[in-house]
Order: structure tokens, then sequence, then C-alpha cells
């Protein structure tokens, strides 16, 4: 078998402070040239769980895997030329056109005080045509809307070209059109250039209609894993998120056609639906987990 892209072994992880762990005795395995989604509810550790994957925080206890190596044990700027990062927000601390906001992605390429070749700036032009935001390239970023700024950060990676994307709620604000043009430019980026994409994301009904395979989780630790048909079940669905769901299945057409489809149905039992329960977790240094 191929060696997985990200692999973590009984993986744990709490936060300074907290009651609990946000992720316990996860183990997880991205198979390469696949779309791989993250699911659960809020507070679920999702967003922990990646950010363990990329080596930006150190497990409590478990192993963590890139490409058959210890995350931690990678170079970062070796790392940052295969894999490429969507943060569902950032800061900005200085303003930046788009055009150089997405030039930044290729900075793990350039040495230092080294200027852009042609090749770079062909990967930067192209980028921005496929995220279809070239048109807003002398426009500020940060007098963006969400959602364009959404398919600015992925045209950034993009320009990085890496082997490897992870998107953290990439279609977050984006227009009905555009959540489909980038879920069908991800599926693209697999299916035809080889590229492995992780994305953790609330959209059960997208996740699969384009992933081969989900992690379901729930307060830290991994509900199903499997196949979307496997993971998605009414049973499994209403035990992860305290509510009632019917399933069915995508009418098509399309390569999605079959995939099982998730409907939140009407409160219709005795008395109000039961509150939101979101376990306790003490946050540190500002994050909100996801």
């Amino acid at each position: 078998m191929a060696t997985p892209v990200f692999e973590a072994r009984q993986l744990c992880f709490r936060y300074r402070g907290a009651s609990g762990p946000v992720v316990a005795d996860v183990d997880v395995q991205v198979p390469p040239g696949c779309l791989y989604a993250i699911l659960g509810p809020n507070g679920s550790g999702k967003s922990t769980l990646v950010r363990l994957l990329l080596g930006a925080l150190s497990p409590e206890r478990g192993t963590v895997l890139y490409a058959g190596r210890a995350v931690r044990a990678w170079p970062r700027r070796a790392l940052a030329k295969q894999v490429g990062v969507v943060p569902q927000a950032e800061e900005v601390a200085f303003p930046l056109t788009v055009h150089q906001f997405v030039a930044m992605g290729r900075y793990p390429h350039l040495g230092l005080l080294t200027r852009e070749s042609a090749a770079d700036r062909q990967a930067i032009d192209r980028a921005m045509e496929r995220c279809n935001v070239a048109d807003l390239a002398r426009r500020q970023f940060g007098a963006l809307s969400g959602g364009e700024r959404q398919r600015v950060r992925i045209a950034r990676a993009l320009a990085q070209e890496p082997s490897v994307l992870v998107l953290d709620e990439p279609t977050a604000s984006l227009d009905i059109r555009h959540e489909m043009a980038t879920l069908e430019l991800l599926r693209h980026l697999v299916t035809r250039e080889g590229v492995t994409v992780l994305v953790v994301t609330h959209n059960l009904n997208l996740a699969a209609r384009y992933a081969r395979r989900l992690l379901l989780m729930s307060h830290g630790r991994a509900v199903a894993e499997g196949p979307p048909g496997e993971v998605l079940s009414r049973s499994t669905v209403e035990q992860v998120y305290s509510w009632p769901v019917a399933e069915t299945v995508h009418p098509g057409p399309g390569h999605d056609t079959g995939a099982p489809q998730i409907l939140p149905l009407a409160w219709e039992r005795e008395g109000p639906a039961p509150p939101i329960q979101v376990k306790p977790r003490t946050p540190t240094h500002g994050e909100s987990e996801r």
C-alpha cells in the first residue's frame, strides 16, 4: 500500500488549563491522491487535529507522520513547499493588493532576496484565474468581501503549487456558484493533477458528494471513518449532532449521483428543542475551536 500522506496514531492533545483532551486517541490515515474530509460539530476537535497533523501543535501523546516521516522532523521550508494551507480567516498586518497576497504563495520557492521568475509569475496568474480572482488583482485584500477573501486565500495556496492542500472551511462565505466551483476545482486537482486534499468542513452533504473518505469527530474522538455511505448513516449522525435527520441520496446527474445526503428535520417532539451543548474547554491564546 502507498504511504499515507498524513498518519496519526493514538493522538492526544489538551490545551493548557483545559479540563479534558481536545483530541483523544485519534487514528488517521489520509491516502495520497484523494479528497479527505474531517467533519463534526462545533468544538469536536477538527481544527486542532489539523494543526497537529501539520506540526503546528505538539501532541501530548501519540505520533504524527507526514509522508512516513515525523512531521516535526521536517524542515518547515521543505514542508511549506509541499503543503499549502488555507485558513478560514487570518489577520493581515499591512496593506496588500490581491496580487501581492497571492504572490506570497511563492515564498517557499524563493531564496533570500530572490526576485520572482517568469515561472513564479505564471504560477501566480494561473492560480488567480483558477479561483476567479484575476479581476481583483489590484484591489486591496482588506477591502474584499468574506467570500472574495476566501477565494484569494485558495489562490495563494495554489500559487504555491503544492502536492497537498489543507483547507479549513474552504466554502465558508461563498455563494452557491463559487461554492460549487471551489469543490469542482478541488476535485479536478485530485483526479487530474494527483493533489491530495484534506478539508475541514461543517457541510456534510458537500463532503459526501466530493470526498472519498470521511472522518466524523465528536468531543475530540473519532466516531466513524470511511467512505461517505458508511459514515453518514442516520443513526450515527443523530448520535453525534443530537438532532433528528433523514437520509436520502443525491439524485444527480453527475459524478456525485447516489451520494448520501442528510436532511435535518424539524423538531416535532414534545417540548422545546434541546439546548445547544458544547463540551466545555478553557480557550488559550485567543484560539476558538471550530
